[in-house]
């Protein structure tokens, strides 16, 4: 008598009353068991910081982050950031830094997957050598190239100088000018790998009809890309150049290493200037308002990257 009680209670709960979504997870309520410990593990090392940083970014904070010390500024953190020149600067810089990286070490990938999918001796040892930039740590390729780019005994500036190129060595990443340009060059050398085995993968989904039936047709070689190739590239594409975005978004090591955002803010971006106000000035709140922003940024390439993923399994579900 007791179990029907309980089952028609559970029954009542469960009437219009309630949202669709609280009666899909108290019919689901077992599995639901099953994962609690892991959201509750999100819970604790992803939502709390989330909700304490967008916290912090409303109040002055003391350098020792006392909690008791700390004042209520509203909006004020958000409008010294607004208004400041350093924040159109860094975000400058880190506009050049996502876009140039993004692009160029997409491209390179593509041309490069496209040369090792034909058949030549040696293709597997040449895929192999050119994996090695991705794979090696990237704090032993930023301390690799800042050896390579030493204004002294730099091995660009002594070839530059063998050569009669150059009358002394150049000064790669203490010039202001020259500084972002040679920390891109050095990120895209590490990313292209990564989107060379992207699409090298995506290759392998390409009809090998079609491009026999294009070549029969009198089709040259840039329109068998273009109208057979390049179609069936497109989705893979689109997930390649939004994850490399996110990475150079978020990215750190590299230009921290290298240079710490120096000469004069020249090769600060966002992630290295908010990791500088956090511990190196210790303005708590400023750095956790540039986080805020930095986070709604890599949430909106984020909702395009599931969008993406989204669209390719309705793709793929209708075939």
């Amino acid at each position: 008598m007791t179990i029907v009680t309980g089952k028609a209670e559970a029954r009542r709960r469960l009437q219009p009353g309630w949202s669709g979504a609280l009666r899909k997870i108290w019919e689901h309520r077992a599995d639901y068991a099953y994962v609690l410990p892991a959201i509750v593990v999100m819970l604790i090392v992803i939502a709390y910081p989330i909700y304490y940083t967008v916290e912090l970014s409303f109040f002055k904070t003391p350098p020792g982050l006392q909690l008791r010390d700390k004042s209520f500024i509203g909006f004020d953190n958000y409008t010294a950031i607004l208004t400041s020149a350093v924040f159109w600067k860094v975000t400058w810089n880190t506009l050049i830094w996502t876009l140039g990286s993004t692009f160029i070490a997409f491209v390179l990938g593509f041309a490069t997957a496209l040369a090792l999918h034909r058949d030549f001796i040696g293709r597997g040892v040449l895929r192999a050598i050119l994996i090695i930039p991705w794979v090696i740590s990237a704090v032993a390729a930023s301390y690799i190239w800042k050896w390579i780019y030493h204004s002294d005994f730099g091995i660009i500036g002594a070839v530059l100088v063998g050569l009669g190129l150059a009358d002394r060595p150049p000064n790669f990443i203490d010039n202001v000018s020259t500084v972002l340009p040679s920390l891109i060059v050095v990120n895209i050398w590490r990313e292209f790998p990564f989107a060379m085995i992207m699409m090298m993968a995506g290759l392998q989904t390409v009809p090998d009809q079609l491009l026999r039936a294009a070549r029969v047709d009198g089709a040259s070689a840039w329109q068998r890309f273009w109208h057979v190739t390049f179609p069936h590239l497109r989705n893979v594409s689109v997930v390649t150049i939004l994850l490399l975005a996110v990475a150079n978004f978020n990215s750190f090591i590299i230009p921290w290493i290298m240079t710490g955002g120096g000469p004069s803010n020249a090769s600060h971006i966002w992630i290295t200037h908010i990791y500088e106000l956090a511990f190196g000035r210790q303005r708590w709140g400023v750095a956790s308002a540039y986080s805020v922003l930095l986070f709604l940024m890599l949430m909106t390439l984020g909702y395009f990257y599931v969008r993406a993923l989204s669209g390719n399994d309705r793709k793929e579900g209708s075939a």
